[in-house]
């Protein structure tokens, strides 16, 4: 970020802007819906600027800058839709010790003015840094239809209401009556009677809150995807959206991290393959210690939590305790990886079944019925298998598996630096080995990318 967001405090204080012409005015529109004294200098000003003098809106002063004109403001916007002028105006109040902007020089400006949604007290700033202004619209348009137009109304008697809310302790029980009101009771209210009627519900709002046992808190077992945020689902962003509490896997890409509240305490409990690794009865422990202090826990896992997750061993810790749970499934690597390489997981004629296995568990190496997966047109797609690469490999020779048969390879499934290696059983090891695979990996047997799909996506051919 070369620009940190910030809403800036600007009641009573004041914003200059020199220009009188249609810059000015899309600046002005803007900086009017403010509380600050504005003050404009343009020595030909279009007649909306003579307007808004008249009504007291700005002052106009009908000349061109001079020094000591920006003294003591917050603000400064150069907006003369002339190059010249609008850096000889910039060195005024850069001397005046103004902040400034010049309209359309992102470079010589030290700050920028954002896309703007107007929920008045509820405001959302969209910046592109530049970037992609035509972007930043789209977002703003997008934001205007979704925001309902009654949230300003809702904030602004919700602020008058605030001190009243602190009979509800911190946390998870007043972010659901915040929530409750927004989202639910005030809108309701709004519609039947009005803001008179939003009022009134107020407290028998809180009184139901007060009410209501949250001493014991929840948790959700949350499936991350295969690592594209985009691959979340919903159920999922709204689990992390209220969580107090996100424990999560290694595996889970910081982009979904982001996803959190900010104000969620965040614990890695990351976990390896034949690495160093936290304990599941110990990861067990800290689910139920967060739940029992009243937290809304997420348990977030790569992929699927019912896929290799070692869920069941959290569910039993869970109802053990009497603790609430919910299951929220996600994307497991395999599901993602095959439409990556324009496969699906079985074909008729070709297999009615598919195989997902793991290359280890909790012993070591994990056995399967190799002389089954041996056999023509059988499709697996295995789990954490780098290190167990040779040894699957030796097994399925062992057992009669054709050495020709198909392998793909898909490191880093669904994110920005995916690789696909295509090789086969004969060459999995030592491809496997040379392709130095830093990632996530998961191996299709049986598989390899359609042909179609190999000219769109950039492969390496290690066989």
């Amino acid at each position: 970020m070369d620009h940190f967001p910030v809403f800036m405090a600007v009641a009573g204080r004041r914003i200059v802007l020199s220009g009188g012409g249609d810059a000015a005015l899309a600046k002005l529109r803007l900086i009017l819906k403010t509380t600050a004294h504005v003050s404009v200098f343009a020595e030909v000003a279009a007649p909306e600027i003579h307007a808004w003098a008249a009504d007291g809106k700005l002052t106009f002063v009908p000349r061109a800058l001079e020094p000591g004109d920006a003294m003591c403001a917050v603000l400064f916007y150069a907006a003369n839709e002339d190059a010249t002028e609008d850096a000889r105006v910039a060195a005024i109040a850069h001397a005046d010790g103004a902040k400034v902007n010049i309209v359309d020089n992102l470079q010589d400006s030290q700050f920028i003015t954002p896309a703007i949604v107007d929920r008045d007290p509820v405001v959302v700033a969209i910046g592109t840094e530049g970037a992609a202004p035509v972007l930043a619209r789209a977002i703003k348009a997008d934001l205007e239809e979704k925001l309902p137009s009654q949230l300003g109304m809702l904030a602004r008697i919700g602020k008058t209401f605030r001190h009243a809310v602190d009979v509800l302790p911190m946390g998870r029980k007043r972010r659901a009556f915040w929530s409750d009101f927004y989202f639910s009771a005030g809108p309701k209210a709004i519609e039947t009677s009005g803001e008179a009627g939003v009022l009134s519900s107020l407290g028998t709002l809180l009184d139901s809150h007060v009410m209501t046992d949250t001493n014991v808190g929840h948790v959700d077992l949350v499936g991350a995807g295969p690592g594209d945020p985009e691959l979340l689902t919903m159920k999922a962003r709204k689990a992390l959206d209220a969580a107090d509490v996100v424990i999560y896997d290694r595996l889970v890409t910081s982009e979904i991290l982001e996803l959190a509240r900010r104000e969620a305490t965040m614990i890695d409990v990351g976990k390896e393959g034949f690495g160093k690794a936290a304990k599941q009865s110990d990861i067990d422990a800290l689910i139920v210690e967060h739940a029992l202090n009243g937290a809304h826990v997420v348990r977030l896992k790569a992929g699927d939590p019912t896929v290799f997750g070692r869920l069941d061993e959290e569910i039993e810790a869970l109802e053990g305790a009497g603790i609430s749970y919910r299951i929220v499934p996600g994307i497991t690597a395999a599901s993602a990886a095959v439409a990556n390489i324009g496969q699906s997981l079985t074909k008729r004629n070709r297999n009615s079944a598919v195989r997902l296995i793991t290359g280890h568990d909790t012993r070591g190496y994990a056995d399967h019925d190799w002389k089954a997966l041996a056999r023509p047109s059988e499709v697996a797609a295995i789990y954490m298998g780098k290190k167990s690469a040779r040894f699957i490999q030796g097994r399925l020779l062992m057992h009669g598996a054709d050495p020709a048969t198909p392998v793909t390879i898909i490191e880093n499934v669904s994110r920005s630096d995916q690789r696909v290696i295509v090789t086969s059983l004969g060459e999995m090891e030592p491809t496997m080995s040379t392709a130095n695979l830093t990632g996530p990996a998961l191996t299709f047997y049986g598989l390899a990318p359609r042909a179609a799909a190999a000219l769109t996506q950039r492969y390496e051919e290690l066989a």
